[in-house]
């Protein structure tokens, strides 16, 4: 279902009274109270909270992994929510990128071919997959790992290789969830570096799902979970330093004089 540009903002991804209750036997669970958040283009965007504090379930109903209880969630001028079944597949194909805390690497097959898997479904040839591939794998420094399978890898590789593949097909947005759980706190940062650079270079718009504040710092703006509600949401101005630096530059040539 396609929404009026008059109804919804410039946000890409707009979610609008989103409620989730699960029931228990004759328990009711309310992950998601009501929750309100608009995302902009190229925007990295941080949901950081404790464990069941509702951020997951946030991002698997953003992503159309899963249906909310109520409201609506709009990518891109489509309501997602409404879409059956089928056509939430193809948008998921065509739009979205997912990098998982478990890495999700199909074992037998080469790092090539698991960067060129979603490629594969937007029917594009062999070897233009393989070539977006390597091109890939080489952007996330994995070059001298082209044929190896995900057993032959780290996990900080393997995780690598999930970038590659999330990122391959340009998407509109890249959904993260605790990418670096599994990681220890070396690799940790070198993953995030890639993967927050990707973003930025490709100008594509990432969620971030963590409890963990320091990979939260990697964020533009941190929107903060508490059992089901949001409790906070700020720019995180550490972010992008340069940036600000850029743009304060330009304001002085503009001006012709000092920018305040």
């Amino acid at each position: 279902m396609r929404v009026s540009a008059k109804e919804f903002d410039m946000g890409l991804i707009r979610v609008e009274d989103l409620r989730k209750v699960y029931r228990v036997d004759q328990e009711k669970i309310v992950a998601l109270s009501r929750i309100n958040l608009t995302v902009a283009s190229g925007e990295i965007c941080c949901i950081l909270g404790t464990s069941g504090s509702g951020k997951s379930t946030l991002l698997n109903i953003m992503a159309g992994l899963e249906k909310p209880s109520k409201g609506r969630v709009v990518i891109d001028g489509v309501e997602v929510t409404a879409l059956s079944e089928k056509d939430l597949a193809l948008f998921r194909q065509k739009n979205i990128g997912f990098v998982f805390q478990s890495y999700n690497l199909m074992p037998t097959l080469s790092a090539i071919e698991n960067v060129a898997m979603p490629l594969m479904f937007r029917g594009i040839s062999k070897d233009q997959r393989n070539r977006e591939a390597v091109k890939m794998l080489h952007a996330v420094r994995l070059g001298n790992r082209l044929l190896h399978r995900p057993t032959q890898m780290s996990g900080g590789q393997q995780q690598r290789v999930g970038i590659a593949r999330a990122f391959v097909a340009h998407p509109k947005i890249i959904f993260a969830d605790e990418p670096t759980g599994n990681l220890d706190s070396k690799t940790t940062k070198e993953v995030m570096e890639i993967m927050v650079g990707m973003a930025r270079e490709y100008q594509e718009t990432l969620i971030l799902v963590t409890h963990d504040q320091d990979i939260a710092r990697y964020a533009d703006r941190i929107v903060t979970i508490v059992d089901g509600n949001i409790q906070a949401d700020h720019t995180n101005e550490s972010a992008f330093p340069a940036q600000r630096q850029e743009k304060a530059q330009e304001l002085t040539t503009v001006s012709g004089g000092k920018a305040e």
